[in-house]
């Protein structure tokens, strides 16, 4: 029996840190702005790190610092970067009893394009999504927790089997949803939604799930608290975060971080360590945000998405204390 199982990708990562790479505002680029490099030309680059991410590996490093047993269930390609992926999560600790390999793609892969405060990621999404529902060997899937990091592409066809064995067999499960998620069918949805016990999301998630204006938080989150009979959390970037337990809404600021390396996979690891938070405390959600802040602030200050996160033996509180303000629903 696991205490918990992960599912989602798991990728290499490559940081490239450039003072070429040049930032510039232009209307035609979906932000606003761009990242520029000269066409043609040697672009010379001051660092370079080799990292692996992926939410499915990222948020079981969380789970396995704070003592969990851990396993995590995905797929990477026939390679040398899946065969030390493998290695990693062995060295880890981590079971990779459900960890397959596919045939038809590589694993999957990301470049970081690194400039002052800003970042461009080239994501190549492999082999992730070539697991399938007949891959998985449900029978041996026992524990008490399923965590969902998004499930991008072809992956999303696993995202209801997953749910509905999960209810089925008395597992929690935590679903931090992508795209390919939210933009089922909204019957379908809200259907699926209301199988999950906590549900984690950002604020532009949360608009394009409910179809509401991404300024109506209160709209918004009056709409998930119909359709998740569980916990939902609405991250807000540096703002904070707002979580509903259908009794109350929490309002909380965000730690502050001495300095900040690196923003790859903050949102895992405030994710995971909420989670971690509502294991170790179950109820208590104030702890629980306070974990998800500490790990999401210890992750911005080391490269990578693994690096930063908490071990065991660190304090939570060692950021500061989150302000948390509590409001009757």
């Amino acid at each position: 029996m696991f205490d918990i199982i992960t599912f989602g990708s798991a990728t290499q990562d490559v940081f490239l840190k450039s003072r070429s790479f040049k930032v510039r505002k232009e209307k035609k680029f979906f932000t606003g702005k761009g990242l520029c490099l000269s066409l043609g030309s040697k672009i010379p680059v001051e660092e370079i790190e080799f990292l692996s991410g992926g939410g499915g590996t990222n948020t079981a490093f969380t789970f396995k610092n704070q003592g969990f047993k851990v396993a995590y269930c995905g797929m990477v390609g026939e390679d040398i970067i899946g065969r030390q992926i493998k290695e990693q999560l062995k060295e880890k600790g981590i079971s990779t009893d459900f960890l397959f390999f596919s045939k038809r793609h590589h694993t999957n892969y990301s470049v970081i394009l690194s400039s002052p405060n800003e970042r461009t990621v080239l994501a190549y999404r492999g082999a992730s999504e070539d697991l399938q529902k007949k891959s998985i060997p449900w029978e041996k899937l026992k524990a008490k927790w399923f965590y969902l990091a998004p499930l991008s592409g072809r992956l999303v066809k696993i995202f209801e089997p997953i749910l509905r064995f999960a209810r089925k067999n008395h597992i929690k499960i935590a679903v931090n949803p992508g795209n390919s998620q939210l933009s089922l069918p909204q019957k379908r949805l809200k259907r699926l939604l209301n199988f999950i016990d906590v549900l984690i999301l950002n604020q532009e998630e949360a608009s394009l799930a409910t179809r509401l204006p991404y300024h109506k938080e209160r709209e918004i989150f009056k709409t998930l608290d119909e359709w998740v009979e569980g916990i939902v959390v609405m991250t807000k970037g540096p703002l904070g975060v707002v979580v509903s337990d259908g009794n109350y809404l929490y309002e909380s600021g965000v730690l502050k971080a001495k300095k900040v390396v690196d923003r790859t996979g903050c949102g895992d690891a405030f994710g995971s360590g909420f989670v971690t938070g509502l294991i170790k405390r179950p109820n208590d959600i104030e702890y629980a945000i306070q974990f998800g802040s500490a790990n999401a602030v210890s992750c911005l200050q080391r490269f990578g998405a693994k690096n930063g996160l908490l071990n065991r033996n660190e304090s939570i509180w060692r950021f500061g204390r989150v302000k948390i303000k509590r409001h009757p629903l």
